[in-house]
């Protein structure tokens, strides 16, 4: 499968996601005309019979159930099908508690081959041509395997699922010391609570937009990543969760992107100037014959501002194996607690 035009570090434009009633209030704003109208699809072109925009509201909005598929249909083809396949091994880690090893592996994706994706002809179209000149993504990916245990080192099948895919931008921020703040900014729970089995094998899905903001070392300011994120189980044995960046600047609901933060914040750090990065992600957990976990985590990112990307890709593969002994850790102290109750 080719590479997908959603699932990259090319932001989102919030006329770019299903309708939603904080985004069309937005989107009828006067603002929204100067701010997006270069990725607004025509009267014209909605209203073509080769089948491009089917997949699109009257607005030009995709389609909820569309969206979402082929999203997690694309997420899940890149982890299962693209990084076995073209990504090159870079060595095995670990990282205590955490008693698995973990295998990482690496992926540059040139501009060239991103401008062969076909934005505007994809099941989900973008107008993102102007985007992709210049422009690459440095992946970085792991794997682990993790007994099906409440162990030490380890975690249950349903620990992974309740902790990675249940609430999983807020467990983040438990269990990563740098990140300070989860900023649910909006949420998509009554339109897809009411989708039953409209997705097929993607079960129980979620879809939200969350600011997710790190501290980084002085004299560096914080770093905030908004993103759009859907979580889904695939199946009674795996779960995907995928997170996309989008851009949130001009929407009031936002608090770090908009600048509210900086009076309304009810912390220092909080209250600081951030600057705005791009994070992609794909999570997928597999049980393996009720005995065994795997994890497979891939992403993408760039944290902007004066950190130049030589200096990220050195930092991003330490920070992906960390998160492996950071879970466990933060699994077997909740695991304590229910114990001693």
């Amino acid at each position: 499968m080719p590479l997908g035009n959603l699932v990259r570090l090319i932001p989102l434009k919030l006329n770019e996601v299903p309708s939603h009633p904080s985004v069309s209030a937005y989107l009828n704003a006067s603002t929204h005309k100067k701010h997006d109208s270069e990725s607004d699809f025509s009267k014209t072109d909605l209203s073509s019979s080769d089948g491009t925009f089917q997949n699109l509201d009257p607005n030009g909005q995709p389609r909820l159930i569309p969206f979402i598929r082929e999203i997690l249909d694309e997420a899940t083809s890149f982890v299962d099908n693209e990084l076995p396949s073209t990504f090159t091994k870079k060595g095995t880690k670990s990282n205590p508690p955490a008693t698995a090893k973990i295998e990482l592996s690496q992926r540059m994706i040139g501009s060239e081959e991103i401008s062969r994706i076909p934005f505007e002809r994809a099941n989900i179209p973008r107008k993102s041509s102007r985007a992709v000149q210049g422009y690459g993504e440095a992946w970085f990916a792991r794997k682990s395997i993790h007994i099906n245990k409440p162990e030490t080192g380890t975690a249950t099948w349903e620990e992974f699922d309740s902790g990675l895919r249940v609430q999983h931008s807020e467990h983040e921020r438990e269990y990563t010391p740098d990140v300070f703040d989860s900023f649910k900014v909006l949420d998509w729970d009554t339109e897809t609570d009411a989708l039953g089995d409209e997705l097929g094998d993607y079960i129980d899905v979620k879809m939200s937009i969350y600011e997710m903001s790190h501290k980084l070392p002085f004299p560096l300011l914080p770093r905030v990543f908004p993103v759009l994120i859907i979580t889904s189980r695939t199946g009674t044995s795996s779960s995907i969760v995928v997170q996309i960046p989008i851009n949130l600047r001009t929407l009031p609901e936002s608090f770090y992107s908009s600048g509210k933060n900086q009076t309304h914040g009810d912390t220092s750090v909080k209250r600081k100037r951030p600057v705005l990065g791009v994070y992609t992600s794909i999570e997928r957990c597999i049980l393996r014959d009720s005995k065994e976990t795997e994890w497979i985590m891939a992403t993408a990112s760039d944290a902007k501002g004066v950190l130049p990307m030589w200096a990220q890709k050195l930092g991003v593969p330490g920070a992906v194996v960390n998160d492996v002994g950071f879970f466990m850790k933060w699994t077997a102290d909740n695991r304590a607690r229910k114990q001693d109750k």
